[in-house]
């Protein structure tokens, strides 16, 4: 199969390609490296079956020739560079995501949007099915994130329903491992980098706001069961192992044999309270649910950034 992958340069993009790649399928990665790296493609930059191909899908999808399948992943996905780009944020989110339905139609090919749990906001239900509507600020620092996915998944389903392009959704909860930056606003590499400095963690808030991670790997192996199987979506992948955001903290610092205190400052504004997906429809119609353990997947990570500092 011949897939394209809009965002494959940026973090779970990156592991994905890897994946594919390893299978025999051809690939092309279309990235505009606003948030996205050439480092993390290393590993398949030489493959005959690699392409890469730096070009915004705000403005066009740089694509030549026919294509089996589409997974549209390029978005800025953390606090930090969404907050940073915000337009383009909006414009990934919706030119892009039009520009890829239309081409994906066009080669009759298989779409499949990688949308999030920040549609669910900040729930008012705990853990999320993907049947609930969700409780989101449309005008809130967030919303340039929150709301260019909703609006993706409305555009998604659409070309569902008016063209016939066959279309699947998923929405990615909290995710971590190895390539993800450094300091980009997300809690992981955040906790982790500010432990092995021996630097205080930094929780905003009391620290009672939970998350559920869920190691790239078996984020992965959810998204290829996905693109293979039959299910439209929207379908949540996640880890349902809730942890508050203090806990992970104690963690880390336990983990990394680190002598760090832990500091509190203000919470963001739309800073959700909770964050738990709900697995049923994920374990049903995928037989999919995580494999790593938040131990074992804390050291690998752990590792990768003891081994890039």
């Amino acid at each position: 199969m011949r897939t394209v992958i809009t965002g494959g340069a940026g973090f779970i993009g990156s592991h994905l390609c890897e994946r594919l790649v390893s299978e025999g399928h051809e690939v092309v990665c279309v990235d505009s490296l606003i948030t996205g790296s050439r480092e993390n493609l290393a590993g398949i930059e030489e493959s005959p079956l690699f392409t890469f191909v730096q070009s915004d899908v705000s403005e066009t999808l740089a694509v030549d020739g026919q294509f089996d399948r589409l997974l549209h992943m390029a978005s800025p996905a953390s606090p930090i560079h969404y907050l940073k780009y915000p337009i383009d944020t909006l414009r990934a989110g919706s030119l892009g995501t039009f520009h890829c339905l239309e081409a994906a139609r066009l080669c009759s090919a298989t779409f499949l949007l990688t949308s999030t749990s920040e549609v669910y906001g900040n729930p008012e239900v705990s853990p999320q099915p993907e049947s609930y509507w969700g409780n989101v600020n449309p005008i809130g620092v967030r919303s340039v994130y929150d709301e260019s996915k909703r609006f993706a998944e409305a555009a998604t389903m659409a070309y569902r329903r008016e063209h016939h392009v066959d279309t699947k959704i998923v929405r990615i909860f909290n995710t971590y491992g190895p390539r993800m930056r450094s300091y980009d606003g997300r809690v992981v590499p955040a906790f982790i980098n500010q432990a092995l400095a021996g630097e205080d963690l930094t929780v905003f808030g009391d620290g009672s706001q939970t998350r559920s991670f869920c190691f790239v790997t078996d984020m992965v192996e959810g998204l290829c069961r996905m693109l293979e199987g039959n299910d439209e979506g929207p379908l949540n992948l996640g880890n349902p192992a809730e942890i508050t955001v203090l806990q992970l903290a104690q963690e880390i610092i336990a983990l990394t044999g680190s002598r760090s205190g832990i500091t509190h400052k203000p919470l963001p504004d739309d800073d959700p309270e909770l964050r738990r997906p709900d697995l049923t429809r994920a374990k049903k119609s995928l037989g999919w649910e995580p494999v790593v353990g938040r131990e074992e997947g804390l050291k690998r990570t752990v590792n990768y950034f003891r081994d890039k500092s």
